[in-house]
């Protein structure tokens, strides 16, 4: 039986990624983000079958009326990954830009719950299912400068555990995963499209890709029915933590 799994932020980075890896796995696919070329550019290279949804995780009324409006062969989900999330700015607090903080908070946390609220009725009804909320090592500690962006990640770790306790009684599987640094995206972003300070952040040692993490999302949902990865924190081997690099 063919699944259908959703990916949020799939127009790049890890959700980009994650797309490919299960269509070439024969899932069916919804994509959403907030650029509509990408999305169809990605579509017309995939070879699975996909429904589009463009709408921003951060409007609460939109995300609502885009899973309402897919129609009823398409409700039936079995994975849901939240991989939407950025971070934005790299300043000490009294520094920080209060658009940067309000723009993580309202992605990487409100925008997980809209999208979580709006599909968990859909796998409640079946009885099945399986959430993969995209974390990082910044939820796990914090670290100078990343004061906002790592209590948001926090937000995350502590929302997959409340889901977990949640859900227990609606066979749902729970999974965390939380990546170190990859090279994607998200450093063009941070450093608002600086590409230099971007390009930087990488420099002396060899980070993970979108590909690889794309990779442990989708093997996290091949195991048994009666088997769940909770919490999944993954680096380079040039990487600890969110402190320790090791650059040559």
């Amino acid at each position: 039986m063919i699944k259908t799994v959703l990916i949020t932020g799939a127009t790049s980075g890890f959700g980009e990624a994650a797309a490919r890896i299960f269509s070439e796995n024969n899932y069916r696919l919804i994509l959403t983000g907030r650029r509509k070329e990408r999305l169809k550019a990605l579509q017309n290279e995939l070879s699975s079958e996909v429904f589009l949804l463009c709408f921003d995780v951060r409007n609460k009324e939109s995300v609502a009326e885009a899973i309402n409006s897919l129609p009823a062969e398409w409700k039936k989900i079995d994975v849901l990954v939240n991989n939407a999330g950025l971070a934005s700015g790299l300043d000490k607090v009294q520094d920080g830009g209060l658009d940067d903080w309000d723009k993580m908070i309202d992605t990487n946390v409100k925008g997980l719950l809209y999208v979580s609220n709006a599909v968990i009725p859909l796998m409640k009804v079946q009885g099945s299912g399986h959430i993969i909320n995209i974390g990082s090592t910044a939820g796990k500690e914090v670290y100078e400068k990343g004061n906002v962006y790592c209590a948001s990640k926090h937000a995350v770790d502590a929302i997959s555990k409340g889901m977990r306790i949640d859900l227990l009684e609606h066979r749902i599987k729970v999974s965390q995963i939380c990546p170190g640094a990859a090279e994607t995206e998200f450093s063009d972003v941070r450093f608002h499209q600086d590409k230099a300070k971007a390009k930087a952040a990488y420099d002396g040692y060899t980070p993970m890709t979108a590909e690889d993490v794309a990779g442990i999302i989708y093997y996290v949902t091949t195991l048994p029915p009666n088997l769940c990865i909770n919490d999944l924190v993954v680096t380079s081997l040039a990487q600890a933590n969110s402190f320790y690099i090791n650059k040559n």
